[in-house]
């Protein structure tokens, strides 16, 4: 797997990937999630978004940016053909790694109380939760990993 900064060329992947990884959570959250309806091609033009790419195909991504002096990881997806593989955590790792080359003391995320699967695996990867809260009229819960 590489990855590598997301080009204007890459934004219908991203989306494709975006709607497939997050479709099955409309349901229980009643609406679509907040990944669904981003606006990928203003975070790609910020420089926000790195693809991760396997055999030429982008089969994941993800968006951060400095935030509040700490690094805010703003969404992570994998495409469903490619989830289960350690992809989800490479690119997470990623962000850290690029947080720590930028001297900054920490990642922050949320993601929403129905994605329970996050709830578990964030604190697995050592993140800890600091926080829940209803903000941009969803059911959020925030983690923070310290670097």
């Amino acid at each position: 797997m590489n990855i590598r900064p997301a080009g204007l060329q890459d934004l219908k992947a991203i989306e494709s990937i975006a709607k497939a990884a997050y479709a099955r959570y409309v349901a229980a959250i009643g609406q679509k999630p907040a990944p669904m309806i981003a606006d990928f091609g203003a975070l790609i033009g910020a420089g926000h978004i790195s693809v991760a790419v396997i055999d030429g195909d982008i089969c994941g991504f993800v968006a951060a940016y400095p935030k509040n002096g700490v690094m805010h990881l703003e969404n992570v997806a994998i495409a469903p053909a490619h989830q289960n593989r350690g992809l989800g955590g490479k690119l997470v790792g990623y962000v850290e790694n690029f947080a720590r080359e930028l001297g900054l003391p920490a990642v922050e995320l949320y993601t929403n109380e129905k994605m329970t699967g996050n709830l578990t695996w964030y604190p697995a990867i050592g993140y800890r939760e600091t926080g829940r809260w209803n903000e941009d009229g969803f059911n959020r819960v925030f983690f923070r990993k310290d670097l």
